[in-house]
């Protein structure tokens, strides 16, 4: 049990999070043809889209309802409701997002009321779905937005089973899998391989594999997502088989989608590790009814051997995390695994999963907070996103870079962490930067039984 340890300071000095918007954006993007509408002036949607398109290297749909000065204090629900009209009107989507921003939350907005004077108002768009999230970006951070707009959506535009008639294991090949803001695309595509060779087939609440995962496409320019999820697919979510829920931070979507539709649900905080991959393992093995297929017990045997591989370097390391709480959890859990001591671990915002670390503390706090009590705890190596490079330099540890955002690395979003192969080449990565970073080298070893004079010992060459 980690005791935790919270903000004690009045500003953020360094900070490590990334706003509530941000992640209601990134689980938006994860639907085929969707876009995430902030409600806030244009430099916040600005700020979002540097962010994003500096990690995902890919153009990035969004919208503002550009509140300025006037709306900021005399109200800006029409600039919700005549956005919602314009981006209905001119792209056609299939999903908008409304997510508030610190400045409508100030003023007060009621993006849920505005969502409905729009439904009155134009009923031509009555095909276009429209979820209003609370996503203020003074407080949470990326996973907590993301969770935020996870929940609304299901609630939202999953239906009642006893209303559309669903039933639980009519499609008895789908499976729902709802994937938190700390699966990159390659992690979903990872994840797909593995229930697919179940002989099952998965729906991911979102799928950013399938639309930020860096692909060319046939059409030069899109105004909405191309590729993931459709909105469509949420209607069948009550005829699926089983729900898998991934990640801490979407316990509550997963039990809103379990009591809406009564499809069963296995939760997993993270799938980090052997001991977590082996339960989900374990349970599409129930859930299809088959044997576990022999790549996958390969893949397993493979892991094994890594781990044997790198414990000399990762046993006793000293490791310093800064993530958010999903991604915080899984890597504690794996250096667990290894041998390691996590020194110091810091979080930008408060979850309930924190609390049960097998650490002795967790404080909620910034990258200063991190600087200081890795530096007190001598820690060796630093895990944290691209904000940490500069911490890691002054520490004169390695960096291990995971997260959001990463925009001084080609490709980290594409980086597999789950999965036993994704395992396996994390600590293959963390033993390399151990070895690679060693300043420590072994002194030349002279025996006391030796006292002769070094150009002695050197043979001659005559």
């Amino acid at each position: 049990m980690a005791d935790i340890i919270k903000r004690n300071k009045a500003l953020s000095v360094n900070p490590l999070k990334a706003s509530q918007p941000i992640g209601g954006s990134l689980a938006t993007l994860g639907f085929n043809r969707a876009m995430p509408m902030l409600h806030g002036s244009q430099g916040c949607t600005a700020f979002a889209k540097v962010f994003f398109v500096r990690h995902f290297r890919e153009p990035i749909p969004l919208q503002s309802t550009a509140m300025d000065q006037g709306s900021s204090v005399m109200g800006a629900d029409e600039n919700v409701v005549e956005g919602l009209r314009a981006i209905a009107e001119k792209n056609h989507p299939a999903l908008i997002t409304v997510l508030t921003t610190g400045l409508a939350e100030t003023q007060g907005a009621d993006v849920h009321g505005s969502v409905k004077v729009f439904r009155n108002t134009y009923p031509q768009f009555a095909d276009v779905a429209v979820v209003a999230v609370n996503t203020p970006d003074f407080s949470g951070c990326v996973e907590t937005g993301y969770a935020a707009t996870i929940t609304e959506i299901i609630k939202t535009l999953v239906p009642d089973a006893k209303d559309a008639g669903t039933k639980p294991g009519y499609r008895k090949r789908q499976v729902n899998v709802l994937c938190s803001a700390m699966l990159t695309p390659s992690d979903i595509e990872s994840l797909t391989e593995w229930i697919e060779q179940f002989d099952l087939r998965p729906v991911f609440i979102p799928d950013i594999a399938n639309s930020l995962d860096g692909s060319l496409t046939e059409e030069e320019f899109s105004p909405v997502t191309i590729g993931g999820t459709a909105v469509s697919e949420l209607a069948t979510l009550g005829d699926a088989k089983a729900s898998i829920v991934i990640g801490a931070s979407l316990q509550k979507a997963g039990e809103i989608l379990a009591n809406k539709t009564g499809v069963p649900s296995y939760q997993f905080d993270h799938l980090y590790g052997l001991a977590a991959n082996d339960a989900l393992v374990a349970a599409l093995a129930t859930i299809s009814g088959n044997q576990v297929p022999e790549r996958i017990e390969r893949q397993r045997m493979q892991l094994q051997d890594a781990m044997l591989d790198t414990h000399f370097m990762l046993g006793q390391l000293r490791v310093a995390i800064a993530a958010d709480p999903d991604q915080l959890n899984a890597f504690t859990h794996l250096l667990q695994e290894m041998g390691s001591e996590v020194v110091a671990a810091v979080a930008p915002s408060m979850a309930d999963s924190l609390s049960q670390l097998p650490i002795s503390s967790v404080k909620i706090g910034d990258l200063e907070d991190l600087e200081f009590i890795a530096k007190d705890n001598k820690a060796q190596l630093l895990i944290g996103n691209s904000h940490a490079v500069d911490t890691a330099e002054r520490l004169a540890v390695p960096i291990l870079r995971a997260g959001f955002p990463l925009y001084d690395v080609i490709g980290g979003y594409q980086k597999t962490w789950i999965g036993y192969r994704g395992t396996r080449q994390a600590l293959f990565d963390i033993a390399n930067l151990v070895i690679n970073f060693a300043h420590e080298d072994i002194a030349v070893y002279h025996s006391v039984y030796d006292q002769k004079p070094l150009h002695e010992k050197t043979p001659s060459c005559h």
